[in-house]
């Protein structure tokens, strides 16, 4: 077992590392700005990666050095990584799609790297030691600018064949109303994708006449007699309960647990599951809908977790 887990959340304009020590409590956590060329970010790693074991005074796990204390090494990225070739796809950071960014990784480091989405990084990292924690299966789903989720059972991932498990973003809008149509066309190439109608940008673009650029306020101007942020809100809840019914009656996991920003709405967890039994094909529906336990840090611990006790 390694003495320290390292975890870095790659985001498009951050680098940030996190240090779990044998018992997952986090000792270390900083940022450095991404520079967003690909060259550059891999040394940008590279570079963090060395200065923090500097301070720690450890190596990585399989060097042989007996005096020293040893790490491991996980990354959480805004993309997937294609099982055939390695190469990454999907990433909004679009210049990292289709490099093999692992195996730079690897050859910068002479070290293996886990490289992993970090929808997964967040789903782990609540299942582990978060809000989820105990549960045998936890849907983790991320809801901010994009939407995506991540699969725990028994404490490992579900990556699924095509490693594309939880990409609940992009599976339809289910019982659609009459006037959910036309379809919003989404990036991925398809229509009415949940991500259309869920994402934050979706919620503030519903609040009518708000004149806002995200959901900041939505529920504070509905409490204050809003009617467009109440109707907006209204839409946002019967959709977000259709979406977490379809998934409970194809994964029927033991929590859902939420996370980004749209994740700060106490409406989701007052309101939602309510709602669940119109359409989950069980008598009662248990369910709980959890806000995340570690907050923006749970992507970066969940990246360092990706490696198991046996590391």
């Amino acid at each position: 077992m390694a003495d320290y887990r390292l975890g870095i959340d790659f985001g498009g304009t951050k680098i940030e590392i996190a240090v779990l020590d044998r018992a997952g409590e986090l000792i270390l956590r900083e940022r450095v700005p991404n520079p967003g060329i690909y060259d550059e970010a891999v040394l940008a790693v590279r570079d963090l990666v060395a200065s923090v074991e500097g301070r720690l005074g450890a190596v990585a796990s399989h060097t042989p050095r007996s005096d020293a204390r040893t790490t491991t090494l996980g990354i959480g990225i805004p993309g997937s990584i294609s099982p055939e070739t390695g190469l990454i796809k999907n990433a909004n950071a679009t210049w990292l799609n289709n490099q093999p960014f692992g195996r730079d990784l690897d050859a910068a480091m002479n070290r293996t790297v886990r490289v992993e989405n970090d929808a997964n990084c967040f789903a782990l990292s609540e299942a582990s030691d978060g809000a989820g924690a105990g549960a045998t299966t936890v849907l983790g789903v991320i809801i901010g600018t994009g939407m995506g989720a991540g699969i725990v059972h028994g404490g490992k991932l579900i990556e699924g064949k095509h490693r594309i498990a939880g990409e609940w973003g992009h599976v339809p809008l289910p019982w659609l109303r009459i006037e959910e149509f036309p379809l919003p066309k989404c990036f991925c190439g398809n229509e009415g994708c949940l991500e259309r109608y869920l994402c934050g940008s979706a919620l503030a673009q519903d609040w009518k006449g708000s004149g806002h650029r995200n959901t900041a306020g939505i529920e504070d101007a509905a409490r204050n007699g809003d009617v467009a942020a109440q109707a907006a809100l209204d839409r946002y809840m019967d959709r977000f309960s259709r979406a977490c019914a379809m998934a409970i009656n194809f994964l029927d996991p033991d929590a859902i647990v939420l996370g980004g920003g749209v994740s700060n709405l106490d409406s989701l967890y007052e309101r939602v599951p309510p709602l669940l039994a119109r359409h989950v094909i069980t008598p009662t529906c248990t369910t709980p809908i959890l806000r995340n336990k570690h907050g923006d840090s749970s992507g970066v611990r969940g990246a360092a977790w990706l490696w198991d006790v046996e590391a």
